[in-house]
């Protein structure tokens, strides 16, 4: 067992999303954590809201003087480099903080998920990483624990066909809500505490990623290094998944994915696995689609892909990639 990890600090970014940022807040503030030091740190994201006011004002008079920080911004850097600021500035503290809980603005713990995820570090000496279980406001819960990507299941998971998914299981990158607790690949970024000392030797989020795939590449650089990541489904956190981004999941396929989307995916293959292995990954992908477009034909049915897939990813993925500068 590890020396206890006594001190935790929180980070929530804001995007727009204020009213359930301090609902997220006063959840962790709301909560024992057993005999541990949490703070939280809120960084307002350059919202082109009223966030900054709002949030100022509950800072003012919801007792949050003594236990957060709220850093504001006047623009908006994304997920990995708004948890940046506030890692940087715990960085400079001439005593930093023994782990960091990093919670989405749209989420809130459901129990003592600090602690539990906590208690999990402190047990394995090499997990870097502990991520909770996560649910739908409904309570059902989501995948909250996953594999990383390969080229089996860029096409499978494209293709979206029952047979061919079920022959792929071993490499579909989601796992099952139900997953149970244990070493996976990685965790969702919405509900993830990682060790500081891990954070800090692995130069914390890489600032090249926007949005989306900066936690997969945070943990494949862990792993590299000889770190765990943990699924911890006795910690429970509630996710109104997509309020912050603008895009919940069951939305992702039936619009088209922001640029961001795109950039994120083909930084994350060329830096994990080259140019030709990304390639290769890019060319399953499309096979895929061509795929799950002459599935749907013959079935009668939509197509589930994201509006305008093949011009977006072919621009935006492929193109770099023969260019050898994504």
């Amino acid at each position: 067992m590890t020396d206890r990890l006594r001190h935790i600090s929180v980070i929530i970014v804001n995007y727009g999303t204020p009213y359930l940022t301090i609902a997220g807040v006063q959840s962790v503030l709301d909560r024992q954590h057993s005999d541990r030091v949490v703070d939280i740190h809120v960084v307002e994201n350059g919202s082109p809201d009223d966030s900054a006011s709002v949030l100022q004002a509950a800072h003012a008079t919801q007792g949050w003087n003594r236990r957060v920080t709220l850093y504001l911004e006047t623009e908006n850097h994304g997920f990995g480099r708004g948890n940046n600021i506030a890692l940087k500035a715990l960085s400079a503290r001439q005593t930093p903080p023994d782990a960091i809980f990093f919670l989405n603005p749209d989420a809130f713990v459901q129990n003592e998920a600090i602690d539990a995820l906590a208690s999990a570090l402190e047990v394995d000496p090499r997990a870097g990483f502990a991520g909770a279980a996560i649910s739908h406001p409904d309570g059902t819960g989501m995948t909250a624990a996953f594999r990383f990507p390969s080229v089996i299941s860029q096409f499978s998971d494209t293709l979206c066909f029952g047979p061919v998914a079920r022959l792929c299981r071993r490499w579909t990158v989601p796992l099952p809500p139900d997953h149970p607790a244990g070493p996976v690949d990685w965790v969702s970024g919405a509900a993830v505490m990682g060790r500081f000392t891990a954070l800090r030797d692995l130069g914390f989020f890489d600032p090249r990623f926007f949005l989306y795939y900066e936690e997969v590449d945070l943990m494949h650089r862990a792993m590299r290094v000889g770190w765990r990541t943990l699924y911890v489904p006795g910690a429970q956190v509630g996710h109104s998944e997509g309020t912050a981004t603008g895009f919940a999941d069951q939305r992702l396929r039936a619009a088209a994915l922001p640029n961001y989307h795109y950039a994120s995916w083909v930084h994350y293959m060329h830096k994990t696995h080259g140019r030709a292995k990304a390639l290769l990954m890019a060319a399953a992908r499309i096979v895929g689609a061509c795929g799950h477009i002459a599935i749907c034909r013959l079935r009668r049915r939509n197509s589930t892909l994201p509006t305008c897939f093949f011009a977006d990813f072919w621009t935006l993925c492929v193109k770099p990639l023969l260019r050898g500068a994504p």
